[in-house]
C-alpha cells in the first residue's frame, strides 16, 4: 500500500534527508587517494549521530556499516573496507538517516583524483538522468513514466540500465511502496498522487545492464567489470509537482562546484 504523506510529515522527512545531504557533503571533502572507505564510514556514523539522528543502514537487514560504499564496477551495497582509494577510482556513497521517525536516503558517485573522460561521461549522464526522471514525478503520472524517461535517456548514450535494483517509496520505513524502476513503458505502473514520497536512484552501467551478486550477500557488481554510477534523491509530490527533499548542494560546496540543477525542483532557494 502506498502511504501518502501530509505536509507536516514531508517537512519531517526533509529534515532527515538534509542530514544525509550534510553527511555526504562532509564525506565529499574527505574523499581522496589513500583514504579507506572504512575510515569514511566511521566519519559518517559519528556525523549522523552528532546531528541527532541514527545511521539508517547500520544493522538494517544485517548490513554491517553506516554507508554503502561501492567503487568502480560495484553497482550498490558495497561494504566499506580498509583498502585505500586510488587515483582514478569512482565511488558511489549511499547514506541513510533516521530522525523523528522518518528516513532519508540519498547517494552520490564521487570522482577520486583524476578520472578518465569516459568514466566522467558516465557520471554526468547518470546524474542528468536522475533529473530527467524527477521531472516525471507528478500527480497523475505513473511510476513507469519515470523509469521510461531514465531508460530512454541513458540507453541513448549507450549505457546499460540495471533491472534487478530499483528506487522505492520512503517514509517511516526505508523501503515503502511503490517500487520505482529505472526502466519501463509510459502509462504503466502505480498512479502517483499528492503526498507521495520516493527515493529515485538511477543505477547505470558503462557496459552491460547485467549484474552479479557476490558471496558476501551484499556486493553487486557489473557482469562485465565495467564501471557503474549511482545517484539518488528523495522527492515528494507537493502541489502536484516534484519537490526535492535532499540536495547535492553540500557536496558542491565542498568540491567548489557551481550548479543550478536543483532550482526547478524547489519552491524557494536552499539556504545552506
Amino acid at each position: 500500500m502506498i502511504i501518502l504523506k501530509t505536509p507536516e510529515e514531508i517537512e519531517l522527512m526533509r529534515e532527515s534527508a538534509l542530514i544525509v545531504s550534510k553527511t555526504l557533503g562532509m564525506i565529499a571533502s574527505e574523499i581522496k587517494p589513500g583514504v579507506s572507505t572504512l575510515y569514511l564510514d566511521k566519519l559518517a556514523e559519528t556525523f549522523i549521530r552528532d546531528h541527532g539522528a541514527t545511521p539508517a543502514f547500520l544493522g538494517m537487514y544485517g548490513f554491517p556499516n553506516s554507508l554503502c560504499m561501492s567503487p568502480n564496477s560495484q553497482v550498490v551495497h558495497g561494504i566499506p573496507t580498509d583498502k585505500p582509494l586510488e587515483n582514478g577510482d569512482i565511488i558511489s556513497v549511499d547514506c541513510g538517516a533516521l530522525k523523528n521517525g522518518y528516513y532519508g536516503d540519498h547517494a552520490y558517485t564521487f570522482e577520486v583524483g583524476e578520472v578518465n573522460p569516459a568514466t566522467k561521461k558516465l557520471l554526468q549522464v547518470t546524474k542528468e538522468s536522475l533529473y530527467v526522471g524527477i521531472r516525471e514525478i507528478k500527480a497523475g503520472n505513473r511510476t513507469e513514466d519515470v523509469g521510461y524517461a531514465i531508460q530512454k535517456y541513458c540507453e541513448s548514450h549507450g549505457y546499460g540500465v540495471v533491472r534487478e535494483l530499483v528506487g522505492h517509496g520512503i517514509g517511516k520505513t526505508m523501503h515503502e511502496a511503490p517500487e520505482m524502476p529505472n526502466y519501463g513503458k509510459r502509462g504503466r505502473g502505480k498512479l502517483m498522487q499528492e503526498g507521495l514520497t520516493v527515493a529515485i536512484e538511477p543505477m547505470i552501467n558503462q557496459g552491460t545492464k547485467n549484474i552479479k551478486q557476490h558471496k558476501d550477500g551484499w556486493t553487486i557488481t557489473t557482469a562485465d567489470g565495467k564501471p557503474s554510477a549511482h545517484f539518488e534523491h528523495d522527492v515528494a509530490i507537493v502541489n502536484g509537482k516534484p519537490e526535492l527533499l535532499s540536495t547535492f548542494a553540500y557536496i558542491y560546496k565542498a568540491l567548489g562546484i557551481t550548479s543550478d540543477e536543483e532550482n526547478e525542483f524547489r519552491k524557494s532557494p536552499l539556504v545552506l
